[in-house]
């Protein structure tokens, strides 16, 4: 494997399991008054940017990256809104 394509899959797994530990602490305690809206919502913008750069560029490991991590994201949203 070219170590570029493993540098980029490293970063893309590191970027997007940091997200895990926050989404696990918001579901455990159901509180979110710590987490920015406005945060979730530009990084949401950003990171769906990334995916279409990913689709239009053909680079799987910037598409997968970004893919799960919008998915984390928009749960992060979603219990943003919900228990707000």
């Amino acid at each position: 494997m070219d170590y570029i394509i493993l540098v980029g899959l490293i970063a893309g797994a590191l970027t997007t399991v940091s997200l895990v530990p926050q989404l696990l602490k918001t579901i455990k305690l159901k509180e979110t008054k710590d987490i920015s809206l406005t945060w979730c919502a530009i990084l949401f913008t950003g990171v769906s940017l990334w995916v279409v750069y990913g689709f239009l560029i053909s680079d799987l490991a910037v598409l997968l990256a970004n893919g799960i991590s919008l998915i984390l994201i928009f749960i992060l949203l979603l219990l943003k809104l919900k228990f707000g």
